[in-house]
Parts: structure tokens; C-alpha cells; sequence
């Protein structure tokens, strides 16, 4: 059983879904946006990989948010509010400390959305999505998103092969552990040329990209996947209205300065709640839905039964 429910919908409405959370996280510049994105890509992380996405957020996004937190007011000294001066002699002012914070922030959310999206859309949901209309594309989509796994795969492999006849990169002096690197290094370039070369061969052997040629499909676009569809399009939409509108105007330099609240901008904040939150909504309901269906089962038969 999937525990993700939301990737066993339809792949037009979950790439649908993923091309309005990517594309409103990168143009949205309003904070409260960047933070309900952020929340969102985190909380669908989170439950897709479990410790795994906590240990990586952690480890990696952690410093990264921070390093790219401090970059900003390094370099860029923009802004009407100083703070203090700088050895160097350039002002620290508010709005680039506060525009350093929403880049980093943007940033993590970017890279979280599209962990997710790597997760859910498979390789042969793009070769489903794009191999009638761009077959060379979609073809080269399905190999990258392979390639990381598949690759870090083979090295370990090959390390390992390498490792029983002592050539390993913990083998032996700096140079000669240099030496046992690159030669890994080669062998698997050398597979991958190989392995790119068989698959060119089984893709042309099954006429892939010739016209009138038929492909074997799985996926069938219910009621489900109509209301899925109906509701991102009433979400997206709504928050591009907003945004055209604007009242999720927000600017950083050289004063911090946006929209004024009101109760069209409360509106478009919640719709693009929701929007963040669908995949968590769906599968918290269908957890919901699961774990009463166990507990149906596992309840002892009342006494008028017996």
C-alpha cells in the first residue's frame, strides 16, 4: 500500500500541482506566501521521507539557510534603516538583513518543493505526461531524475568491488588514494557510457518516438482526479488574481513597503493555504479514513450480535 495518497492521483493534476507550488514560491515575493510555501514543502517532506527529510533539513538546509541568510547584507548595503556601519565602512541596514532572510528562505522552500516533486513524479509518469507531445524530452526528464540515484548506486559497487582487491580510496598513501579515486571515477564513466548506449539501443528497438506507435498506460482520470483538478485550478487562480490585482505586493528595497490588509488579501492568503496544504489535506483524510476501517475491524461484535 502507498502511504502517499496524493501520488496515486492522476500525473496531470499532481504536475499540475507542482508546477503552481514551484512557480508561485519563485514569483511570490510576499513573506507570509514565502512562509505557508515553506511551511507546506517542509510538512509534505516530512511525511514522504520521515527522519530521512528531518536529518537532511538539518544537516544541510540548516546551514544553508544560514550561510545564505548572511550573504546578502555582506555585499548589498541597499536600504533607508542603518543599523551599524562595517569595518569596511559600508552601512548594515534592515531591508538587506530582511531581504538576505526571504532569499534564504525562498531558496529552501525551492529546494523542498522539489525534493517532493522528484519523490511523486516518477519516471514513468513524465514519460506518460510528455511522450506523445515530446518524446526526446520527456525521454531525457525520466533518465535525469534517475541519474543521482542510479549513479550513487554504482559507485558504491564499484567501491566495494574495489575495496576486496585493495584499491579502495582508504587504501595506501594520498596519492596512491587519489590514484584508487580516479580509476573508480573512470570505471564508472565507463558504465555510464555503456549503460546510455544499451538504453538508446531498447528505446529505438521498441520504436520509441515513431509515430502511430501505442503506449501501455496505467493511469485513468476519474471523479477523483476531476475534483482534484477543479480545486487547484479554483486556488491557483484565485491567488494569480490576487497577485494581478495586488494585494500580494511586497517590496524590500529600499524601504520595506507592501499592500494594506484587508479582506480580499485574507482571502487570497487562505486559498493559497489551501493550495500548500492539498497534499497534507488528502492524506490526512485518507488516513482518517484508514485507520477507522481498522478500528471497524477490530472491534469486538456488540452483544445483540453474538
Amino acid at each position: 500500500m502507498n502511504r502517499d495518497a496524493f501520488s496515486g492521483y492522476h500525473p496531470s493534476v499532481t504536475m499540475l500541482y507542482f508546477v503552481l507550488a514551484i512557480g508561485l514560491t519563485m514569483f511570490l515575493n510576499h513573506p507570509v506566501c514565502l512562509g505557508l510555501s515553506l511551511i507546506g514543502a517542509l510538512a509534505y517532506s516530512i511525511y514522504l521521507k520521515g527522519r530521512k527529510a528531518v536529518r537532511f533539513n538539518l544537516v544541510y538546509m540548516l546551514p544553508l539557510l544560514v550561510i545564505t541568510a548572511l550573504i546578502n547584507p555582506a555585499f548589498s548595503h541597499q536600504g533607508v534603516t542603518i543599523l551599524a556601519y562595517l569595518p569596511s565602512g559600508n552601512p548594515l541596514t534592515l531591508e538587506s538583513i530582511l531581504y538576505g532572510i526571504y532569499a534564504a528562505f525562498l531558496l529552501i522552500a525551492a529546494i523542498t518543493w522539489f525534493s517532493c516533486f522528484n519523490a511523486v513524479m516518477t519516471s514513468d509518469k513524465l514519460v506518460y505526461l510528455f511522450g506523445r507531445i515530446i518524446p526526446a524530452l520527456s525521454l531525457v526528464l525520466s533518465m535525469s531524475l534517475r541519474f543521482v540515484p542510479r549513479f550513487t548506486a554504482q559507485i558504491k559497487v564499484i567501491s566495494k568491488a574495489q575495496k576486496c582487491v585493495g584499491r579502495d580510496v582508504s587504501n595506501g598513501g594520498l596519492i596512491r588514494r587519489a590514484r584508487h579515486g580516479i580509476k573508480i571515477l573512470s570505471i564508472l564513466a565507463t558504465w555510464a557510457l555503456e549503460n546510455a548506449i544499451d538504453t538508446a539501443s531498447s528505446m529505438k528497438s521498441r520504436g520509441y518516438g515513431l509515430p502511430g506507435r501505442t503506449a501501455f498506460s496505467i493511469y485513468r482520470f476519474d471523479r477523483r482526479d476531476r475534483r482534484a483538478l477543479v480545486f487547484l485550478l479554483l486556488c491557483g487562480g484565485g491567488v494569480m488574481a490576487g497577485a494581478f490585482a495586488g494585494e500580494l505586493k511586497f517590496v524590500y528595497m529600499p524601504i520595506l513597503s507592501g499592500a494594506a490588509f484587508d479582506l480580499w488579501q485574507a482571502v487570497v492568503f487562505g486559498l493559497y493555504l489551501a493550495l500548500c496544504a492539498m497534499p497534507m489535506l488528502i492524506n490526512g483524510r485518507e488516513d482518517l479514513k484508514w485507520k477507522s476501517m481498522k478500528k471497524q475491524r477490530t472491534a469486538p461484535p456488540s452483544p445483540s450480535k453474538i
